[in-house]
């Protein structure tokens, strides 16, 4: 009997400390974001500790956009702050994610940017333009040329990083740039004269900004995930009102390096989405209005230009059941 109970105990302390050491090596969530007003914006809620009072251990790390992709592409995250046509571009290679809340649309802050002397795009026409070929900025500069009857083949691509467009602008080597902020406005900062011939303003709902998430990590770590989420609408409450406004763009500010009034300004090109903005977009519908619409865009654009070549199932990276009440 001594003996049976022995074992009994030994056996206990051993299945507590496996599960003890289980939960001490449990790793946090891992999310990469970069320097876009509604990617920065989770900087909020990692200083005023908001994931730990919602009970969500959460790693957010910095990268430069481009960067943050392939970390993700390389299995090192388990979710990405990305735009949605982007989100297509990481799947199609190999590593899917779950688009399960949107963040923003881009409301002003990408530009096409032309040095001075150029005042319409229709003056493009024959020119250099800069550009990450590939990415978001390309598919609003085609969809900005269109507007004015004009192609890819009316014009130069030259493919640049977006960081160093401004530096590309500023040189002489274009006469134009496709950037979004900050890249866009450091451009017409240190190019007296230049001005934004179209901007995503003209185009709302052609770039959503939003958080996607591996499968994986969705369905191993579903509730976490949808108290993540819980916790964005704090921060857009946060920074839309007037009493906590000037913290909020302190925060967000400090993140990126630049004057808290220059970062107010980048707020202003881009809207912000709630919870409920997002079961709105999230209605199936077709046009730049539904997140659906727009995905859809992104992946005739991405196929068109060989960013892939198999087209995407664009509904099967949507997921709106986090974000329902």
């Amino acid at each position: 009997m001594k003996l049976g109970y022995g074992l009994k105990r030994l056996a206990l302390a051993l299945s507590l400390s496996l599960a003890t050491l289980g939960s001490a090596q449990a790793a946090p969530l891992q999310v990469g974001f970069s320097d876009w007003p509604g990617f920065v914006a989770w900087q909020i809620a990692i200083e005023k500790n908001w994931f730990k009072e919602a009970g969500i251990d959460v790693n957010f790390q910095w990268f430069d956009y481009s960067a943050s992709l392939d970390a993700y592409a390389a299995g090192k995250l388990d979710a990405i702050a990305a735009t949605n046509g982007d989100v297509l571009v990481t799947g199609s290679s190999g590593r899917k994610s779950i688009i399960v809340m949107a963040n923003d649309y881009s409301d002003g802050n990408d530009m096409i940017i032309a040095v001075p002397g150029i005042s319409s795009l229709s003056e493009l026409k024959g020119k250099k333009i800069a550009v990450e070929t590939g990415l978001v900025d390309h598919l609003m500069l085609l969809t900005a040329l269109k507007q004015v009857g004009l192609s890819e083949k009316d014009v130069t691509l030259v493919n640049t990083k977006t960081n160093e467009t401004p530096q590309v602008l500023a040189s002489g080597s274009v006469a134009a740039i496709a950037a979004w902020q900050p890249s866009s406005g450091q451009a017409l900062r240190e190019v007296p004269g230049s001005r934004p011939l179209f901007t995503s303003r003209e185009a709302p709902g052609l770039i959503y900004d939003v958080l996607a998430v591996s499968p994986e990590s969705l369905k191993e770590h579903r509730e976490e995930w949808k108290r993540l989420i819980s916790v964005w609408d704090r921060v857009v409450a946060y920074i839309r009102d007037p009493k906590t406004r000037d913290d909020a763009v302190a925060i967000m500010s400090a993140r990126v390096g630049l004057p808290p009034a220059s970062y107010t300004k980048l707020l202003k090109g881009t809207h912000l989405l709630t919870i409920e903005g997002n079961r709105e977009i999230y209605k199936r519908t077709e046009g730049l209005s539904s997140l659906l619409g727009s995905t859809r865009n992104a992946d005739a654009f991405n196929i068109r230009y060989d960013v892939y070549k198999t087209p995407q199932n664009v509904p099967s990276y949507l997921d709106a059941s986090l974000i329902q009440p």
